[in-house]
């Protein structure tokens, strides 16, 4: 298929694309203690209407708040460090853990409560997220059942 070609449903004049260097990251934006967010693909950086991207670091020996991401899909692409994601089984109610790595993907739900370490003693573990909606949604909670309850 010509990439090319003229599609129907595609408007003829098409916006620019935008480059965000990384120093032009942006730290504000919905936060939770013990990691630092910073928003680099939103609604206000470059007028996106359906996607938010960032990065997200944990120091060593740290974790995150418990918090949740509202109606936003979550996708992590872990760059460095080896950071778990802790989250509670459906079923049984018991803490479950993600170890990822660096290469590594997950994926987080909808309103699904969990919250990052890294237990690493020397080293950041540094995250991209990609959400579904244009701005970075974050609940904080006061643990990982509130949001169930």
């Amino acid at each position: 298929m010509n990439s090319d070609a003229f599609h129907p449903d595609l408007p003829r004049r098409r916006p620019n694309l935008r480059h965000v260097p990384a120093a032009a990251l942006n730290a504000e934006t919905a936060q939770s203690s013990g990691m630092q967010r910073f928003a680099a693909i939103s609604g206000t950086s470059v007028g996106s209407t359906r996607l938010w991207m960032g990065e997200t670091r944990v120091g060593p020996a740290t974790r995150s708040a418990d918090h949740h991401h509202g109606e936003a899909e979550t996708a992590i692409y872990v760059v460095s460090g080896s950071p778990e994601f802790v989250f509670l089984d459906e079923e049984s109610g018991d803490e479950m853990r993600v170890h990822a790595k660096a290469g590594d993907y997950v994926f987080v739900p909808p309103y699904t409560p969990h919250r990052e370490e890294n237990n690493d003693p020397q080293h950041e573990a540094i995250v991209v997220i990609a959400r579904s909606t244009q701005e970075a949604i974050v609940v904080n909670l006061p643990s990982l059942t509130a949001g169930t309850e």
